[in-house]
Protein backbone atom coordinates (compact mmCIF):
# COMPACT_ATOMS: atom_id res chain seq x y z
CA UNK A 1 0.00 0.00 0.00
CA UNK A 2 2.93 2.69 1.02
CA UNK A 3 4.62 1.50 -2.58
CA UNK A 4 1.54 2.70 -4.75
CA UNK A 5 0.73 5.60 -2.64
CA UNK A 6 4.50 6.58 -3.53
CA UNK A 7 3.86 5.78 -6.93
CA UNK A 8 0.98 7.90 -7.18
CA UNK A 9 2.20 11.03 -5.76
CA UNK A 10 5.48 10.36 -7.85
CA UNK A 11 3.25 10.94 -10.63
CA UNK A 12 1.64 14.10 -9.73
CA UNK A 13 4.84 15.34 -8.67
CA UNK A 14 5.68 14.93 -12.70
CA UNK A 15 2.36 16.84 -13.59
CA UNK A 16 3.37 19.72 -12.13
CA UNK A 17 5.10 22.35 -14.59
CA UNK A 18 6.49 25.02 -12.76
CA UNK A 19 10.39 24.11 -11.54
CA UNK A 20 9.77 22.31 -7.72
CA UNK A 21 11.29 24.78 -4.98
CA UNK A 22 14.73 22.90 -3.58
CA UNK A 23 13.15 23.06 0.27
CA UNK A 24 10.31 23.75 1.91
CA UNK A 25 6.83 22.29 0.55
CA UNK A 26 5.34 21.08 -2.38
CA UNK A 27 1.60 21.64 -3.02
CA UNK A 28 0.08 19.24 -5.25
CA UNK A 29 -3.45 21.11 -5.77
CA UNK A 30 -6.32 18.57 -7.04
CA UNK A 31 -9.82 20.72 -8.18
CA UNK A 32 -12.32 20.49 -5.41
CA UNK A 33 -15.66 19.58 -7.45
CA UNK A 34 -17.60 18.98 -3.66
CA UNK A 35 -17.44 19.69 -0.29
CA UNK A 36 -14.91 22.78 0.09
CA UNK A 37 -14.51 26.06 1.59
CA UNK A 38 -12.90 29.14 0.29
CA UNK A 39 -11.15 30.39 3.21
CA UNK A 40 -8.75 33.63 2.52
CA UNK A 41 -5.11 33.43 3.48
CA UNK A 42 -5.70 36.88 6.19
CA UNK A 43 -6.92 33.92 8.08
CA UNK A 44 -4.91 30.75 6.94
CA UNK A 45 -2.27 32.62 7.48
CA UNK A 46 -3.36 35.33 9.91
CA UNK A 47 -0.02 36.74 11.89
CA UNK A 48 -1.71 37.31 15.56
CA UNK A 49 -3.82 34.70 15.71
CA UNK A 50 -2.28 30.90 17.42
CA UNK A 51 -2.69 27.96 15.22
CA UNK A 52 -5.53 26.57 17.75
CA UNK A 53 -7.90 30.01 16.53
CA UNK A 54 -6.95 29.99 12.89
CA UNK A 55 -8.13 25.91 12.51
CA UNK A 56 -11.16 26.87 14.73
CA UNK A 57 -12.17 29.54 12.46
CA UNK A 58 -11.68 27.61 9.81
CA UNK A 59 -13.91 24.89 11.28
CA UNK A 60 -16.63 27.38 12.18
CA UNK A 61 -16.77 28.18 8.82
CA UNK A 62 -16.76 25.05 6.92
CA UNK A 63 -20.08 24.52 9.27
CA UNK A 64 -23.36 25.41 7.63
CA UNK A 65 -25.58 28.09 9.20
CA UNK A 66 -27.60 26.75 12.35
CA UNK A 67 -24.21 24.68 13.37
CA UNK A 68 -23.62 24.66 17.34
CA UNK A 69 -20.28 26.65 17.42
CA UNK A 70 -20.09 27.07 21.42
CA UNK A 71 -17.49 25.94 23.85
CA UNK A 72 -19.13 22.52 24.92
CA UNK A 73 -19.75 21.88 20.97
CA UNK A 74 -16.03 22.22 20.28
CA UNK A 75 -14.96 20.24 22.99
CA UNK A 76 -16.89 17.71 22.20
CA UNK A 77 -15.39 17.82 18.77
CA UNK A 78 -11.87 17.85 19.24
CA UNK A 79 -9.11 17.21 21.98
CA UNK A 80 -8.27 20.64 22.94
CA UNK A 81 -9.98 21.39 26.42
CA UNK A 82 -12.48 23.85 27.47
CA UNK A 83 -10.07 26.73 28.37
CA UNK A 84 -7.88 26.08 25.04
CA UNK A 85 -11.22 27.02 23.15
CA UNK A 86 -12.35 29.11 24.99
CA UNK A 87 -9.01 31.70 24.85
CA UNK A 88 -8.97 30.78 21.18
CA UNK A 89 -13.06 32.37 20.79
CA UNK A 90 -12.04 35.16 22.24
CA UNK A 91 -9.06 35.34 19.96
CA UNK A 92 -11.53 35.61 16.81
CA UNK A 93 -14.02 38.11 18.30
CA UNK A 94 -10.81 40.34 19.29
CA UNK A 95 -10.32 40.48 15.67
CA UNK A 96 -14.00 40.47 14.26
CA UNK A 97 -14.03 37.31 12.87
CA UNK A 98 -16.81 36.01 15.73
CA UNK A 99 -19.45 38.42 17.11
CA UNK A 100 -21.14 36.94 20.02
CA UNK A 101 -24.33 39.04 21.39
CA UNK A 102 -27.12 38.33 23.56
CA UNK A 103 -30.45 38.89 22.65
CA UNK A 104 -33.60 38.50 23.38
CA UNK A 105 -36.83 36.22 21.60
CA UNK A 106 -40.02 36.56 21.32
CA UNK A 107 -41.00 34.53 23.86
CA UNK A 108 -38.77 36.29 26.22
CA UNK A 109 -35.99 33.93 26.55
CA UNK A 110 -32.58 34.77 26.53
CA UNK A 111 -29.85 33.44 23.59
CA UNK A 112 -26.63 34.14 22.53
CA UNK A 113 -26.75 34.53 18.27
CA UNK A 114 -23.37 33.60 17.17
CA UNK A 115 -21.87 35.63 13.45
CA UNK A 116 -18.72 34.27 11.69
CA UNK A 117 -17.46 36.81 9.43
CA UNK A 118 -14.77 35.37 6.52
CA UNK A 119 -13.86 38.89 6.03
CA UNK A 120 -13.67 41.47 8.66
CA UNK A 121 -12.02 44.63 6.99
CA UNK A 122 -14.85 43.87 4.26
CA UNK A 123 -17.61 44.42 6.63
CA UNK A 124 -19.93 47.11 6.15
CA UNK A 125 -20.61 49.67 9.21
CA UNK A 126 -23.97 49.60 10.30
CA UNK A 127 -25.06 47.12 7.69
CA UNK A 128 -26.60 43.81 8.12
CA UNK A 129 -24.29 40.46 9.13
CA UNK A 130 -24.92 38.02 6.17
CA UNK A 131 -22.93 34.50 7.06
CA UNK A 132 -22.04 33.60 3.26
CA UNK A 133 -22.33 30.09 1.75
CA UNK A 134 -19.76 28.66 -0.55
CA UNK A 135 -20.83 28.00 -4.12
CA UNK A 136 -20.54 24.52 -4.95
CA UNK A 137 -21.17 23.31 -8.33
CA UNK A 138 -22.71 20.18 -7.65
CA UNK A 139 -21.64 17.14 -10.42
CA UNK A 140 -25.32 16.30 -11.36
CA UNK A 141 -28.23 18.47 -11.96
CA UNK A 142 -30.08 18.61 -8.79
CA UNK A 143 -34.18 18.95 -9.28
CA UNK A 144 -35.87 22.65 -9.03
CA UNK A 145 -37.57 22.48 -5.40
CA UNK A 146 -38.87 25.85 -3.38
CA UNK A 147 -36.86 28.79 -2.43
CA UNK A 148 -34.37 28.53 -0.16
CA UNK A 149 -34.03 31.81 1.43
CA UNK A 150 -30.63 32.94 2.73
CA UNK A 151 -29.97 32.57 6.20
CA UNK A 152 -28.68 36.04 7.61
CA UNK A 153 -27.65 34.66 11.47
CA UNK A 154 -29.15 32.22 13.56
CA UNK A 155 -29.67 32.54 16.86
CA UNK A 156 -28.29 29.56 18.77
CA UNK A 157 -28.74 28.98 22.35
CA UNK A 158 -25.31 28.95 23.56
CA UNK A 159 -24.11 28.86 27.45
CA UNK A 160 -21.71 31.43 28.09
CA UNK A 161 -17.67 30.88 27.91
CA UNK A 162 -16.93 29.36 31.07
CA UNK A 163 -13.89 30.67 33.31
CA UNK A 164 -10.76 28.92 33.18
CA UNK A 165 -10.86 25.85 35.68
CA UNK A 166 -9.17 26.29 38.87
CA UNK A 167 -6.20 23.62 39.57
CA UNK A 168 -7.48 20.90 42.34
CA UNK A 169 -4.26 21.88 44.55
CA UNK A 170 -4.32 25.16 44.82
CA UNK A 171 -8.67 25.16 46.12
CA UNK A 172 -9.12 21.99 47.79
CA UNK A 173 -12.49 20.39 47.35
CA UNK A 174 -15.26 21.97 50.36
CA UNK A 175 -17.45 19.04 51.71
CA UNK A 176 -21.13 19.72 52.23
CA UNK A 177 -22.67 17.29 54.91
CA UNK A 178 -26.05 16.19 53.57
CA UNK A 179 -29.24 17.37 54.72
CA UNK A 180 -29.55 14.01 56.73
CA UNK A 181 -26.35 14.71 58.69
CA UNK A 182 -27.17 13.79 62.14
CA UNK A 183 -27.25 17.34 64.51
CA UNK A 184 -25.04 17.83 67.46
CA UNK A 185 -26.55 16.83 70.75
CA UNK A 186 -28.16 19.35 72.02
CA UNK A 187 -26.58 20.38 75.48
CA UNK A 188 -28.79 19.12 79.18
CA UNK A 189 -30.48 21.59 80.66
CA UNK A 190 -28.69 23.20 84.05
CA UNK A 191 -29.59 21.55 86.92
CA UNK A 192 -29.13 22.48 90.75
CA UNK A 193 -26.89 20.55 93.23
CA UNK A 194 -30.29 20.27 95.32
CA UNK A 195 -33.96 21.57 93.70
CA UNK A 196 -35.62 22.95 96.97
CA UNK A 197 -38.91 23.49 97.30
CA UNK A 198 -38.21 27.11 98.23
CA UNK A 199 -35.89 27.45 94.64
CA UNK A 200 -38.76 25.19 93.15
CA UNK A 201 -40.93 27.71 94.18
CA UNK A 202 -39.04 31.19 93.08
CA UNK A 203 -38.00 29.44 89.83
CA UNK A 204 -41.82 28.77 88.97
CA UNK A 205 -42.73 32.49 89.85
CA UNK A 206 -39.97 34.08 87.72
CA UNK A 207 -40.95 31.93 84.36
CA UNK A 208 -44.74 32.98 85.13
CA UNK A 209 -43.86 36.27 85.28
CA UNK A 210 -41.36 36.43 82.65
CA UNK A 211 -44.95 38.15 80.33
CA UNK A 212 -45.03 41.02 82.25
CA UNK A 213 -41.69 42.16 80.69
CA UNK A 214 -41.97 40.90 77.59
CA UNK A 215 -45.74 39.59 76.25
CA UNK A 216 -43.69 37.38 73.80
CA UNK A 217 -42.60 35.37 76.33
CA UNK A 218 -45.97 33.30 77.27
CA UNK A 219 -45.29 29.66 78.58
CA UNK A 220 -47.72 27.07 79.31
CA UNK A 221 -47.70 25.12 82.79
CA UNK A 222 -45.74 22.15 81.47
CA UNK A 223 -43.15 24.26 79.94
CA UNK A 224 -42.75 26.08 83.29
CA UNK A 225 -41.76 22.80 85.04
CA UNK A 226 -39.46 21.50 82.70
CA UNK A 227 -37.25 24.89 82.74
CA UNK A 228 -37.27 25.08 86.44
CA UNK A 229 -34.15 23.02 87.09
CA UNK A 230 -32.25 25.37 84.97
CA UNK A 231 -33.63 29.04 86.85
CA UNK A 232 -33.10 26.83 89.58
CA UNK A 233 -29.14 26.69 88.49
CA UNK A 234 -28.75 30.40 88.29
CA UNK A 235 -30.36 30.92 91.74
CA UNK A 236 -27.85 28.53 93.37
CA UNK A 237 -25.66 30.26 91.94
CA UNK A 238 -26.39 33.75 93.61
CA UNK A 239 -27.67 34.99 90.72
CA UNK A 240 -30.32 38.16 91.48
CA UNK A 241 -33.13 37.62 89.76
CA UNK A 242 -33.76 40.59 88.10
CA UNK A 243 -30.11 39.57 86.08
CA UNK A 244 -32.02 36.33 85.46
CA UNK A 245 -35.22 38.12 84.28
CA UNK A 246 -32.87 40.47 81.96
CA UNK A 247 -30.99 37.89 80.42
CA UNK A 248 -33.98 35.90 79.35
CA UNK A 249 -36.00 39.15 77.72
CA UNK A 250 -33.42 41.23 76.36
CA UNK A 251 -32.84 41.52 72.70
CA UNK A 252 -35.51 38.86 71.96
CA UNK A 253 -36.87 38.06 67.71
CA UNK A 254 -39.59 39.15 66.79
CA UNK A 255 -41.82 36.91 67.16
CA UNK A 256 -40.11 34.01 68.52
CA UNK A 257 -41.07 30.98 67.33
CA UNK A 258 -40.92 28.95 70.33
CA UNK A 259 -40.25 30.53 73.56
CA UNK A 260 -39.82 27.93 75.54
CA UNK A 261 -36.68 27.01 73.64
CA UNK A 262 -35.54 30.18 73.58
CA UNK A 263 -35.74 30.22 77.04
CA UNK A 264 -33.99 26.90 77.51
CA UNK A 265 -31.51 27.72 75.19
CA UNK A 266 -30.50 30.79 76.78
CA UNK A 267 -30.76 29.42 80.53
CA UNK A 268 -27.82 26.81 79.25
CA UNK A 269 -25.46 28.51 77.19
CA UNK A 270 -25.19 32.11 79.17
CA UNK A 271 -25.37 30.28 82.61
CA UNK A 272 -22.97 32.16 85.00
CA UNK A 273 -19.83 30.49 87.09
CA UNK A 274 -20.59 30.34 90.70
CA UNK A 275 -18.81 32.97 92.94
CA UNK A 276 -15.88 32.36 93.98
CA UNK A 277 -15.46 31.93 97.55
CA UNK A 278 -13.52 34.24 100.38
CA UNK A 279 -10.51 32.04 100.12
CA UNK A 280 -9.88 32.25 96.20
CA UNK A 281 -10.13 35.80 96.20
CA UNK A 282 -7.14 35.85 99.43
CA UNK A 283 -4.47 37.49 97.45
CA UNK A 284 -1.07 34.61 96.80
CA UNK A 285 2.14 35.59 99.13
CA UNK A 286 5.02 36.10 97.74
CA UNK A 287 8.04 34.42 99.32
CA UNK A 288 10.88 36.41 99.73
CA UNK A 289 14.27 34.99 98.63
CA UNK A 290 17.62 36.36 99.79
CA UNK A 291 20.20 36.27 97.20
CA UNK A 292 23.86 34.87 98.10
CA UNK A 293 27.08 37.21 98.86
CA UNK A 294 30.62 36.06 98.70
CA UNK A 295 32.64 37.04 102.04
CA UNK A 296 34.57 39.85 101.28
CA UNK A 297 37.24 38.23 103.83
CA UNK A 298 36.75 34.37 102.94
CA UNK A 299 34.96 34.18 99.56
CA UNK A 300 32.53 31.65 101.21
CA UNK A 301 29.15 32.25 100.19
CA UNK A 302 26.73 32.98 102.25
CA UNK A 303 22.48 34.46 101.74
CA UNK A 304 22.74 38.68 102.91
CA UNK A 305 20.39 41.60 101.50
CA UNK A 306 24.26 43.36 101.27
CA UNK A 307 27.68 42.46 100.16
CA UNK A 308 29.89 42.20 103.44
CA UNK A 309 31.18 39.50 105.99
CA UNK A 310 29.35 35.68 106.54
CA UNK A 311 28.57 34.94 110.14
CA UNK A 312 31.99 33.45 110.77
CA UNK A 313 34.12 35.70 109.61
CA UNK A 314 31.59 38.64 111.82
CA UNK A 315 32.28 36.84 114.89
CA UNK A 316 36.25 36.57 114.61
CA UNK A 317 36.28 40.69 114.08
CA UNK A 318 34.13 41.01 117.11
CA UNK A 319 36.06 38.82 118.78
CA UNK A 320 39.61 40.80 118.03
CA UNK A 321 37.88 43.79 118.16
Amino acid sequence: MDTQHDIALAHALTGIHEPLPPSGVIHVAIPHTSRFTIVGNHLAQHAELSLTAIGIGVHIQSLPAGSQVGIKALTARFAEGETTIASALRELETHGYLHRTRVRLANGRMVTRTVFCNRPGALPRGGAVVVPMPVVAPPAPVPVGPPVLPVVAAAVPEPAPEPAPVPEESHPPVRVPPRTAPKPPRRPLPQPRELTPELRRASSALLADLRRHAEELVLCEQDIEELVPGVAAWLERDTPPDAIRHALTADLPQPPRSPAKLIRHRLTVLLPPPLPGTSDLTPVRRTVVIPLQNCDRCDHAFRATSPGHCRGCRSELLGAA
